[in-house]
């Protein structure tokens, strides 16, 4: 290490304009100005000395949050976290690219593997530069960075939690066996409606939650953030005060600290592009360069299925497929294990669907799973090299053809004038069934027969309304018979932005800016409906809170009286309508469809009665101090658990089904937009974004936890473009200088 250190010979120079780094690895000087909310926008001569800025300014400013991420990413958790993470890492691995190298690289981009290779050799630099000394982060945890390669910036982790149907179909079967297919096209119906079916060959007893007991520990709490939901919108120049395109984007994820996204500016050679992406991938995912702007939101494709596989009665190690008993695909590798002195060999096991993530030695079955994530090109977000280079719409489409995961409604403006829409993603054709149940493995029946080309994908372009938005609600165009998927977000706040757009007037920047932050409910407008529709009153002071109820907005402000009656009585309702075990599986959207159909005065009394009793256990007895932001709170806590790294409580408005999301489980926000932005195609210099809670992910920087004040009073920061704009707004220059000869 101490001979590394010397040789990277890292000078800091005190100067009055900032400080210069001299690094090896660099061609040419790099100009790096941060401006005042924490934002690095990065001017290069070079497309190589430009990543290898990104890269270093990540390590920079997220060193312990991208290395974590690396080690969950790649099956290295147990080198921190000892034995407990050996079934993650197991996970990990099996699931990691095994194909072709020549084409995952050429999916992205023709370019991307310089690219990443510039990048991780960024990240390496910053951490040859620390000469063994351990940033704040690592000496509490008590472990040092490791170095990374090129393949650790495609692992599939993440996007195998955004793909995530798994899942769907294991308790959907869990479900089939409990309720029986009836009562779940009834109450939990896929949409667009097709009948259910057990697919020939599975037997539903083979089907048990063990099945994701390792699949879910390895997502768990410490894992790549699983993805809820997003809004996004669009508006043609006819409906903008600017007379260009207006264009916001407000991905839902995890509130996390440090945050999930890291904002950047990228200027070089073929280069000028700014927005947001995961630190530990180069590029942006979402934002605009000179000529067009792009955000996303996901969308429901189905991207996994789960095999069942039968096991030889007396060979584990052979499977079988059409009548034929097939070699189990087995490869040890070595982990390393904190706390054991030898590494520790795992077995990977796969068949010809893919990674066996369970077995059932006892009923002879494996489980395995095929994803898109094995093929070329299925790791998340990578396919944004291509996206953010695009300068129109056809060059836009090209590039969303490299685009496998996460599938996204992937909305678009440009310069001259054009909005559109396009869905984007990986999409396997199934010949013969759903996806929606666990298939039998061995007959042979349910096979893949390729994916969708990009054409045959929902798309729009400058449509009649002026407006195109989406959130994450059933896209599916009239009489579209292409088969993406049957899981969808209730359509609330995609009815909510879109009852706003409708209004036809001329919108600004402060007019997006307010309806990412609108937190009406349209659940609870009809629940007010339901109660209308009461014959009978209730009595004395249940009776004076509906009332209370039936004049209120449906706003689900931090201060609202009603909201915290409202949304306590609703959860109250699915058990006491459903029944315990169906309750629990109901959705909000079915729950009122019953209400609506018949208004069960005594169960609505009942279960308000015990809300009411909930709230006082909760608030205490004074109604004057039932404030919803009072029971409806986020803490933003840091992975290591350390108290003076966390910050809040915070109360919050909004709840799941407002454009404002703020979801999560016992009245706690726990996901929402982290990252929000709108964009002003007359002017970039106009656009602005938020995120929370800082650019930093060191506990010691100015930047850790800077944008909370503004996240919570919905303010925002500007974006600046133009290298005049850039200007004004830096307070810190950082400048990247070769050694002697370059690399």
């Amino acid at each position: 290490m101490l001979a590394r250190f010397l040789a990277v010979l890292v000078v800091v120079a005190a100067a009055s304009n900032g400080e210069t780094v001299r690094l090896p690895g660099l061609q040419q000087p790099v100009e790096i100005l941060r401006d005042r909310w924490g934002v690095p926008h990065i001017y290069a001569r070079t497309q190589a000395d430009l990543f290898f800025a990104q890269g270093y300014m990540a390590a920079r400013d997220r060193l312990w949050q991208i290395d974590l991420w690396r080690r969950i990413g790649t099956g290295k958790l147990s080198e921190i976290l000892g034995p407990a993470a050996l079934e993650r890492d197991r996970l990990a691995r099996s699931v990691r690219f095994r194909g072709d190298w020549n084409a995952e690289w050429r999916s992205y981009a023709p370019d991307a593997k310089p690219i990443i290779e510039s990048f991780v050799a960024g990240i390496n630099a910053y951490i040859d530069s620390l000469g063994g000394r351990r940033p704040l982060e690592f000496r509490v945890a008590g472990y040092d960075p490791g170095r990374w390669v090129p393949e650790d910036v495609v692992a599939r982790m993440a996007g195998l939690v955004m793909t995530r149907n798994l899942s769907s179909e294991v308790r959907r079967a869990e479900d089939a066996r409990r309720f029986g297919l009836e009562t779940l096209e009834r109450y939990m119906p896929p949409e667009p409606f097709v009948r259910l079916e057990i697919p020939h060959g599975l037997d539903l007893a083979d089907i048990t939650g063990e099945i994701l007991r390792v699949y879910e520990e390895a997502t768990g709490p410490a894992r790549f953030p699983e993805t809820e939901a997003s809004n996004n919108w669009v508006v043609a120049g006819s409906l903008s005060a600017s007379g260009k395109p207006l264009l916001a984007n407000d991905p839902h994820r995890p509130i996390l600290i440090p945050s999930l996204r890291k904002t950047v500016h990228l200027v070089g050679p073929g280069w000028n592009a700014i927005g947001a992406g995961e630190p530990a991938l180069p590029g942006i995912a979402l934002g605009h360069n000179e000529h067009i702007a792009f955000g996303f939101t996901i969308v429901g494709i189905d991207q996994q299925d789960l095999y069942v596989e039968r096991l030889h009665p007396e060979d584990p190690n052979r499977y079988l497929y059409r009548g034929k008993w097939l070699p189990v695909e087995i490869e040890r590798q070595a982990v390393i294990v904190q706390g054991r002195q030898a590494p520790e060999t795992v077995e990977l096991r796969y068949t010809r669907h893919g990674p066996v993530i369970h077995e059932d030695r006892s009923r002879r079955r494996a489980y395995a799973l095929r994803w898109v994530g094995s093929e070329p090109g299925g790791a998340g977000y990578l396919a944004a090299l291509s996206v953010a280079r695009a300068r129109n719409w056809s060059e836009f489409l090209r590039a969303l053809e490299r685009w496998k995961v996460p599938s996204q409604n992937m909305v678009y403006a440009d310069t001259a004038g054009n909005i559109g829409w396009q869905v984007a993603g990986l999409t396997p054709i199934r010949p013969n069934w759903s996806g929606l149940f666990p298939v039998p493995g061995h007959t042979g029946e349910f096979e893949w027969a390729g994916f969708r080309k990009l054409e045959e994908l929902p798309r729009l372009f400058n449509p009649p309304s002026g407006f195109i938005a989406t959130a994450n609600h059933n896209i599916l165009p009239p009489n579209y018979r292409v088969a993406l998927g049957y899981e969808w977000a209730p359509p609330y706040r995609f009815q909510r932005i879109q009852e706003v757009l409708s209004t036809g007037r001329k919108f600004t920047l402060a007019d997006f800016e307010r309806l990412q932050h609108d937190v009406v409910s349209l659940p609870a407008r009809r629940f007010q409906g339901v109660l209308r529709r009461l014959e009978r009153n209730f009595p004395g002071r249940k009776g004076r809170i509906v009332d209370r109820l039936l004049r209120w907005d449906g706003a689900l402000t931090s201060d609202s009286f009603e909201a915290v009656v409202y949304e306590v009585w609703l959860s109250k309702l699915p058990e006491a309508v459903f029944g315990a075990e169906l309750g629990s599986r109901v959705s909000v959207a079915r729950l009122l469809e019953e209400l609506e159909k018949d208004p069960k005065p005594h169960v609505l009394e009942s279960a308000l009665e015990a809300a009411l009793q909930d709230i006082e256990s909760r608030l205490g007895p004074d109604e004057a101090a039932w404030r919803w932001g009072r029971l409806h709170t986020v803490e933003f806590r840091h992975p290591l658990g350390v108290k003076a790294w966390h910050r809040g409580p915070f109360e919050r408005p909004g709840d799941a089904h407002t454009v404002n999301a703020a979801s999560g489980p016992a009245f706690r926000q726990t996901n929402g937009a982290s990252y929000r932005q709108i964009f002003d195609l007359a002017d970039w210099d106009r656009s602005v974004i938020t995120n929370v809670p800082g650019e930093s992910g060191d506990p010691s920087s100015k930047h850790y936890d800077d944008l909370i004040a503004d996240w919570l009073e919905g303010r925002y920061h500007p974006l600046p473009f133009s290298r005049a704009a850039v200007e004004a707004a830096t307070v810190e220059r950082i400048t990247l200088e070769p050694v002697s000869g370059g690399r």
